[in-house]
């Protein structure tokens, strides 16, 4: 504020034609009838020198190198549209796997895992937006299906040692009887029964309907957190659940397992990992 602008400078082309409305340059006099030729030439002339005079004294722009980019976001979106089926299998994963040392999450979970949780948070809301599923309702289920992976993950995603269910035979009160359905090839299992597989526990069976790629890598493996966390969300907000309704979010986490003890425990962590306070030891009842 306070500035004196220049007037805007005319440029015309020569050859054109021009409309002069009270824009007469100093020195030339007005121009009374059209036709005359000779003063239009000298007036169009006067205006482009003036207008080469007023561009030769504009200054040059300089050279500016290219701004850096930006930094990536801690918990940027691994995956954020599908790029095609992902080929469904478990890895084998090399023995000495080191525990990430990226910074714990809320309430001590493993950074790894926070980042995938939140990763998958944000691919759902690109591919089910009205599923509003929040990063910290996974991580309610990921705390009681296995701790996280037992608590220790590396920087790929891969716990240290493979998450297994129990075999699903019906000896242990409670669990179901699940029989084989293929060769084993996720559980690790031969004979006649399965049992659930990764740290999101997923069946088998289960894991091939829903699978999902997480990291980007073309491959859909129940072991890996990213794949795991994002199939896990496909699975609860299947049939147009919205996790913001308390109703169909019970419904969504009793699909994991059907007891009510179980889903309390599960939106006491998810609540707990919210606000960044451990739940009460009433809020966890015996599953």
């Amino acid at each position: 504020m306070g500035r004196h602008r220049k007037p805007p400078v005319l440029k015309v082309r020569r050859g054109s034609v021009i409309a002069l409305t009270g824009l007469v340059p100093a020195g030339l006099a007005t121009v009374t009838g059209a036709g005359d030729g000779s003063i239009v030439d000298k007036l169009t002339a006067t205006v482009q020198q003036h207008s080469n005079d007023a561009e030769e004294q504009l200054p040059r722009p300089e050279a500016v190198a290219p701004a850096a980019a930006p930094e990536p976001l801690l918990h940027e979106a691994k995956q954020v549209a599908p790029v095609g089926p992902p080929e469904v299998k478990s890895v084998a994963q090399p023995d000495g796997r080191v525990p990430s040392a990226r910074p714990a999450g809320p309430l001590g979970m493993p950074g790894v895992a926070f980042d995938a949780y939140q990763n998958a948070e944000k691919v759902l809301a690109v591919e089910n937006p009205t599923c509003n599923m929040p990063w910290n309702m996974l991580a309610g289920i990921g705390r009681v299906e296995s701790t996280h992976g037992f608590g220790k993950i590396d920087d790929n995603g891969y716990p240290l040692q493979n998450v297994y269910g129990p075999v699903l035979d019906g000896s242990l009160y409670g669990n179901n009887v699940v029989a084989t359905s293929d060769g084993g090839d996720l559980d690790g299992l031969s004979g006649s029964y399965r049992r659930a597989v990764g740290p999101m526990q997923f069946l088998p069976e289960t894991w091939r309907k829903y699978a999902a790629d997480g990291n980007g890598d073309g491959i859909a493996d129940p072991q890996n957190m990213y794949d795991a966390a994002l199939t896990a969300g496909k699975y609860l907000c299947s049939g147009g659940l919205d996790m913001r309704d308390p109703g169909q979010q019970t419904r969504a986490i009793l699909r994991y397992n059907n007891s009510m003890a179980y889903v309390a425990n599960v939106m006491a962590w998810e609540t707990a990992y919210g606000s960044g306070v451990s739940p009460a030891a009433a809020a966890l009842p015996r599953i």
